[in-house]
């Protein structure tokens, strides 16, 4: 049985899906500390030429709060909800994807959010999965294993024993983190997993940007090609 861990980020890159996508139980790590400038709340649309950034408002963000107990600001939100959608109808109206992914941000971004990021990045990801076809079973580490007091790789192997798997999956900048000879000696399987951008057409403006939220891929791709652009990594 195959597993992955990762922070609840925010519509993320498609390298993210597929890591979800690569294992049968991904495990969303909502009660780690928020990353301030990191991914949890932001994420990158194609404005124009160039990448641009989207942010939900947080109160008071802090990396002394963990992820699960970091709210939106909802004070801000509806002038940022606003702005956001305004950018989305600007740059992808005429997309193939427009008709059906503009109803599901809006659904994961309601007009009122009194929750925490954790909640809205939760329901991207889940939104995302539901589009693209994966049926990977979720579990919030919050709501289940009670072992944050454990250190970083200890917790990890914790949580894969409790699920029964003999394979953990990593995003590959997990290589300056984790070592193979450390899960090994409990029976389990380090992999990393590494995304080779697939380009595809961004139109109106020239040129690929890679990397950017899965909002960009879900707009220009038909779900037969994001299924494509889902097996474009290695495992090494």
């Amino acid at each position: 049985m195959k597993l992955a861990v990762m922070q609840p980020y925010l519509f993320p890159y498609i390298g993210y899906f597929q890591l979800i996508a690569a294992v049968d139980t991904f495990v969303v790590y909502d009660d780690v500390a928020f990353i301030r400038g990191g991914w949890i709340n932001r994420n990158r649309l194609k404005v124009g030429d160039a990448p641009a950034y989207f942010t939900v408002p947080i109160e008071d963000a802090s990396s002394f709060r963990v992820i699960r107990e970091t709210a939106v600001q909802a004070g801000q939100y509806p002038r940022w909800r606003k702005k956001f959608f305004g950018t989305i109808e600007a740059c992808y109206r005429k997309a193939v994807g427009y008709p059906v992914i503009r109803p599901m941000l809006e659904a994961v971004f309601p007009e009122i959010e009194t929750g925490t990021i954790a909640d809205v990045a939760r329901r991207s990801l889940r939104a995302s999965c539901d589009y693209c076809g994966i049926g990977t079973r979720f579990v919030e580490s919050s709501a289940v294993y009670e072992n944050s007091g454990l250190e970083r790789s200890a917790r990890l192997i914790d949580i894969c024993k409790r699920e029964g798997a003999d394979t953990y999956i990593n995003a590959e900048g997990g290589q300056e983190l984790y070592t193979k000879a450390e899960f090994a000696a409990h029976g389990i399987s380090l992999q990393f997993l590494r995304s080779v951008p697939v380009p595809y057409a961004q139109p109106p403006a020239e040129g690929f940007v890679a990397n950017l939220s899965i909002i960009d891929v879900m707009m220009h791709n038909s779900r037969e090609q994001i299924a494509q652009h889902l097996q474009s990594f290695q495992v090494v």
